[in-house]
């Protein structure tokens, strides 16, 4: 009885969006924030709430799978109310629950899954499911009320490393993805071996403005660009052999130095490759996406060399670069009223979720 209702009620919004106001109630629990927000109308944030972990897995050196999902237990039901409080509506205000269902951590996105379920059964309203990386994707929506696909978009986080080309708001084509290690994954595993800590790409970019460029890890050529192939692995070994040579030979490393240095190799060839991709697909847009949209250094080199090209960069506001439930509930906006999306009761985590790219 449920799902008819719930199916009737999705497809009313859908065919009446653009007469009344769509309030959804997103939940985001794929690692380890616990975020809940209100969104209406897909880009206007009445409420964005977020509970970190970071403290908590800073003394494990990363994210422990059992203590994040035991994390999001205690936390949701408070973050539901303070999201709903900071809103000014009531559970009787909202249209649909959007959760993320992948990829990430699957305890962590249990937790989450399990709550919209019991929510939207509850309230029977629709349930929304959402993919983790396209709602990444579309903190920028939030962001940029002017902006509409098409753009080139490049997605850098600790779990994922693409340039794909959004063609509307459904469609995304996949240009080129990592083969291996994504580029926040790999910013982590340097700084655990510098000892510097987690998480390691916001130490990482911070010493490395206090160093230089002076160490080629990697060989890099002038065809780079134009080989959008992307990978880590190489770049993250390449950079613990020179670290364990240099301990071997009690040599002094220069953690500012390697830091610099390594950064520049793992962001430049990945600018140039997305600034390619972009002039290639001529596009004079390019949208980014993801934790390691954060990083400054990323920022400066892609605004920079994009500009040389005529290219506008949009980057999503620090808030929306991290994991929320605000750009899972704008996701779900364009879900709904493109008629996709919907899920039943029986929808369930999927932590290596395809990110369901359109082949070129």
């Amino acid at each position: 009885m449920y799902q008819l209702i719930a199916e009737d009620k999705f497809n009313n919004l859908r065919k009446n969006h653009k007469k009344q106001d769509i309030i959804i109630l997103a939940i985001e629990s794929s690692c380890d924030e616990t975020s809940v927000a209100i969104v209406k109308n897909g880009r206007e944030v009445l409420s964005n709430i977020i509970s970190s972990q970071i403290e908590i897995h800073k003394r494990f050196g990363g994210v422990v799978p059992e203590v994040a999902s035991r994390n999001h237990v205690l936390a949701i039901d408070n973050v539901v109310n303070e999201a709903l409080e900071k809103s000014g509506v009531t559970l009787k205000d909202i249209h649909a629950i959007a959760v993320t269902y992948g990829a990430g951590l699957v305890g962590a996105l249990m937790v989450g899954v399990t709550y919209a379920k019991s929510l939207a059964y509850a309230l029977e309203i629709p349930l929304i499911k959402v993919n983790h990386i396209k709602g990444h994707i579309s903190a920028n929506y939030i962001a940029y009320p002017e902006l509409t696909p098409p753009f080139v978009g490049l997605v850098v986080s600790g779990g994922h490393t693409a340039i794909v080309k959004v063609e509307d708001y459904m469609k995304h084509t996949l240009i080129s993805t990592t083969t291996d290690d994504a580029i926040g994954e790999c910013y982590d595993k340097v700084a655990k071996v510098l000892g510097l800590g987690y998480p390691g790409g916001p130490i990482i970019d911070k010493l490395a403005t206090e160093g230089s460029y002076n160490t080629n890890f990697i060989k890099h050529t002038n065809k780079a660009k134009k080989d959008l192939s992307i990978s880590y692995s190489g770049l993250k070994t390449a950079v613990i052999n020179y670290l364990h040579n240099k301990k071997q030979h009690n040599e002094e490393i220069n953690i500012n130095d390697v830091c610099a240095s390594f950064q520049c190799e793992a962001v430049d060839p990945l600018v140039d490759k997305v600034v390619y991709s972009a002039k290639k697909s001529r596009c004079k847009r390019i949208v980014v996406a993801g934790g390691v949209a954060a990083n400054k250094y990323l920022r400066t080199k892609l605004a920079e060399t994009a500009k040389l090209e005529g290219i506008e960069v949009f980057f999503p506001p620090m808030v929306y670069c991290t994991d929320n439930a605000a750009m899972i509930g704008c996701e779900a906006y364009y879900n709904l009223i493109n008629g996709e999306g919907l899920a039943d009761l029986t929808l369930t985590a999927n932590p290596n979720i395809n990110l369901k790219y359109s082949k070129k």
